[in-house]
């Protein structure tokens, strides 16, 4: 390639538009900055559009206030404190108003808690956390400690199977079923035993949007501890939860009003409404937090106390965060919540009008919800849905389609996660779109491939197909 001799030449009328983006190796010279962003926005372009994915559970809108903060802090590692200690002050800001949200008891200035790259990071740092109290306790008592594990039903998130293999704790999953389409905690206790670490309930769970109960987990574990003396806590995955129900059902009780409960994790880049990544973790009590945790570093001339896996990490979504609280306050992090409930409600209730559809769930908790094919439908179709998803991507839309966890694998579900940014009238758009891409499916002469597939996969298992 030629070098680039003037800035001002047109993008369209560059040399570098002739040649493919780099994929081995950088290019030799540099490019014109205009040239360089159309290259790689029209890398990306193709991909839905944000605001029409309502597959993540990602925040895809903030307003111009909010990203033009962050941008301006793009470039603010918030774990150099010393050079941006307004930011650390702002970080625990964040960690008191989550935990009052929580209704934390704690009555120190500044309450437990960390931040993270994500509600990842949070779960991660919530279940070391609950390791080390069990090991120190095992230890203290001159017991063994090297069979750790945890309990949590078959809907959580990979995250717990990666922290079960990264610190070799073994993780317990007890089965959602049709019978109990979330954790059973009855059940959950005969999975416990002297080395179990916590209980994992989860407050929107990533498969259904359904919430484990945790109130009647808590006086379970009361009284399963009681009688054991194990004092087996929970640690509380709110990664969506978190933030909705502390606005829309502010009565039940949840969070740190209860016993057990230790812990609490959330994600602040859900319905906490920042972009990526940013989760939020909080601790019943300063005590809770085991000191091995707490590392402290010398770093550009400072004692710097951190909690958390990663170092380096972004201070942006921090401002973002505590934007939000400021602008919004409690009652705009309310309305936000309920319209975006009210419209999943909506949805829900279209969905249902579909003949060829029956809701997994008998009511909506969260802003998210599931559906799959009416069984007495499913006999005699011709698609499934992931024909579906293939057809409300080509008018732009992704919504998934995927089988439920263990002991529910047979059922094929799409789900749709509403959040802020999505209207009623892009709710309505979305379902013409669908009862088009329905009605063009219902027209089909043979069975897709994957209607063939998934027959095939259930006549082995003795399903009868009337078609």
């Amino acid at each position: 390639m030629k070098e680039e001799k003037y800035l001002e030449t047109p993008v369209f009328a560059s040399d570098r538009v002739l040649e493919a983006a780099p994929s081995d190796v950088i290019p030799k010279f540099p490019t014109n900055p205009e040239v360089a962003y159309q290259i790689v926005k029209e890398e990306t372009y193709p991909q839905t559009n944000p605001m029409l994915n309502l597959a993540t559970f990602v925040t895809t809108y903030m307003d111009d206030y909010a990203t033009r903060l962050m941008n301006e802090a793009i470039n603010i590692n918030y774990i150099d404190e010393t050079e941006y200690p307004r930011v650390a002050v702002i970080n625990g800001k964040c960690i008191n108003i989550l935990a009052n949200l929580w209704n934390t008891p704690e009555t120190r200035k500044w309450k437990t808690g960390a931040v993270g790259i994500g509600s990842s990071e949070a779960c991660m740092l919530g279940g070391i956390a609950a390791w080390l109290r069990w090991k120190k306790r095992r230890m203290e008592q001159g017991k063994p400690y090297d069979k750790p594990n945890f309990v949590i039903s078959t809907g959580m998130q990979v995250v717990w199977e990666k922290f079960s293999q990264l610190w070799q704790v073994e993780m317990r999953q007890v089965p959602i079923s049709r019978e109990h389409i979330t954790l059973d905690p009855q059940l959950a206790l005969q999975y416990c035993d002297e080395n179990t670490i916590c209980v994992v309930p989860i407050q929107g769970v990533t498969w259904t949007g359904l919430n484990d109960d945790v109130e009647a987990l808590d006086a379970a574990l009361d009284e399963y501890n009681a009688k054991t003396g194990y004092n087996i806590p929970i640690h509380v995955d709110a990664a969506s939860g978190g933030f909705i129900l502390p606005f829309l059902n502010p009565e039940k009780k949840w969070d740190f009003r209860l016993k057990w409960v230790l812990s609490i994790s959330t994600s602040g880049h859900k319905y906490g409404l920042v972009y990526p990544g940013l989760g939020w973790v909080i601790w019943k009590d300063k005590k809770y937090l085991p000191d091995e945790m707490n590392f402290s570093v010398n770093y550009l001339g400072a004692e710097i106390s951190q909690v958390g896996l990663n170092f380096s990490r972004p201070g942006a979504q921090i401002l973002g965060q505590y934007y939000n609280y400021i602008r919004l306050g409690f009652e705009g992090y309310k309305a936000i919540q309920k319209n975006s409930l009210e419209i999943a409600r909506y949805i829900w209730g279209e969905i249902a009008k579909f003949p060829q559809f029956h809701n997994y769930a008998q009511e909506v908790v969260n802003p998210l919800f599931i559906w799959h094919l009416d069984q007495e439908y499913d006999k005699s179709a011709k698609w499934t849905l992931y024909d579906l998803q293939d057809k409300l991507k080509q008018y732009g839309w992704m919504v998934p389609a995927y089988t439920l966890p263990a002991s529910l694998e047979d059922i094929v579900v799409m789900r749709v996660v509403i959040k802020q940014g999505f209207t009623r009238d892009m709710a309505d758009m979305m379902l013409a779109d669908m009862r088009s891409a329905v009605a063009e499916l219902e027209q089909l002469a043979y069975p897709t491939n994957s209607r063939i597939a998934y027959e095939k996969e259930e006549k082995q298992k003795g399903k009868v197909f009337t078609h």
